[in-house]
């Protein structure tokens, strides 16, 4: 293999665990980066010349090199595929008694720049680097080798694909995908759009959250907001709640929260609002609604660092809204997705709504990311998920 060559004191985050290369820790005057195709697969080394490892390299990217092994014998192959996904489907055997998770967490799982969910024998596939498009019939029959499953979609529609080069696509790789697959998540069950949905159409990540939000929903309102296809309001739906409100901007995925409610067997009310979740919000508030529980799980409004001022801007904004919607000694549970924002921060941010709206904010609960989603710990790309429970109550001169 060819070798590119870090500059000094460049490896020292390698050695303590990362598994990145930035472009600009490559040594071009000894190993230009142009000179390799996107995908290629190479030596890394010190400035010293001691080899580190094989990385797959992208030359056209700020991460320019993604670490495969610590062992110059080990390439991403399929034989190397199929050991690490043994090794992750040993974890979620272990933590899951039904085969409906996040299989592949990329870093987390020793396989940067792929994605893969299960719902049952069907996988859902997300490539997002060279490295891995290169090597896409090897992970296919890995899967199949591994898993088994009767079926795979490959949903290669990411933002990061067209960072690395590579085309968008949506395709069958083996079997026939129905548009909607089923899942099962906290005993309550699901349809998910896995063609036409978000990401893989379906959200994991909040499993073991939605599962302590069911707490607090028997007999109780509940709101959910950007509510996708009811993965929060369908499970408190399926708790006991006796009127779920939801907010989403696609009439196709409220339209599957309807579908999701039927498949439960849901008796209660349930509202399905369509439009913007903000002026949905204030339309709400001005109607003199209030609601003993609130979810308010945005997107990731802090894409990139340049976004981060603009984002905890919009944070602030909805948070503020969820919070005013919130009855007196009710539960506001605020999510956030986006890496950029740390906990503290998005904890700072309700404590700022609460004095400016006169209330008493309590922090009953942190949540994370599922253990299908494991956290690198010398990655902190890895861990981006938060989920914070809070008990509302109005000024109680404090």
């Amino acid at each position: 293999m060819s070798v590119i060559r870090l500059k000094g004191q460049a490896d020292r985050r390698l050695r303590a665990g990362h598994q990145w290369i930035y472009s600009n820790e490559v040594d071009t005057s000894a190993t230009p980066l142009k000179q390799f195709t996107p995908g290629d697969q190479v030596v890394v080394e010190t400035a010293q010349g001691k080899a580190l490892g094989v990385a797959t390299i992208n030359p056209n990217t700020l991460i320019c090199g993604r670490l495969i092994s610590r062992s110059t014998d080990t390439v991403l192959n399929k034989s190397t595929l199929v050991h690490r996904l043994k090794i992750a489907l040993s974890l979620r055997d272990m933590t899951y008694a039904a085969p409906y998770y996040r299989l592949v967490f990329g870093d987390s799982d020793g396989l940067s720049g792929l994605v893969v969910d299960r719902f049952a024998d069907i996988l859902v596939v997300q490539i997002s680097t060279a490295g891995m498009e290169r090597v896409k019939n090897e992970i296919i029959e890995a899967l199949q080798d591994v898993v088994k499953p009767t079926a795979i979609l490959m949903k290669n529609d990411g933002k990061m694909r067209q960072i690395e080069g590579l085309d968008t696509y949506v395709e069958e790789a083996f079997g026939t995908v129905p548009e909607l697959v089923y899942l099962q998540e906290n005993d309550v069950l699901f349809q998910a759009p896995v063609w036409d949905g978000q990401k893989t159409g379906w959200f994991y990540d909040h499993r073991e959250n939605r599962k302590t939000m069911q707490n607090y929903c028997d007999g109780k309102r509940v709101l959910d907001v950007f509510s996708y296809v009811g993965g929060w309001g369908v499970q408190a739906a399926s708790a006991g709640a006796t009127d779920v409100t939801f907010i989403d901007a696609s009439e196709s995925a409220l339209s599957h929260v309807d579908a999701n409610l039927k498949l439960n067997q849901y008796e209660g009310d349930a509202n399905l609002m369509h439009g913007d979740a903000f002026e949905a919000m204030q339309s709400l508030i001005e109607d003199k609604e209030r609601f003993d529980v609130v979810v308010m799980d945005p997107p990731a409004f802090i894409a990139r660092r340049k976004d981060i001022k603009a984002g905890e801007g919009a944070y602030h904004r909805a948070n503020q809204l969820a919070m005013r919607l919130v009855a007196k000694g009710g539960i506001l549970v605020t999510g956030s997705c986006s890496m950029h924002l740390e906990t503290a921060r998005l904890h700072d941010i309700v404590r700022s709504n609460s004095r400016q709206l006169e209330r008493f904010s309590q922090l009953i609960y942190r949540g994370t990311q599922a253990p299908d989603h494991p956290v690198h710990p010398a990655i902190e790309e890895t861990e981006y998920l938060k989920a914070l429970f809070y008990r509302i109550h109005n000024n109680m001169g404090l």
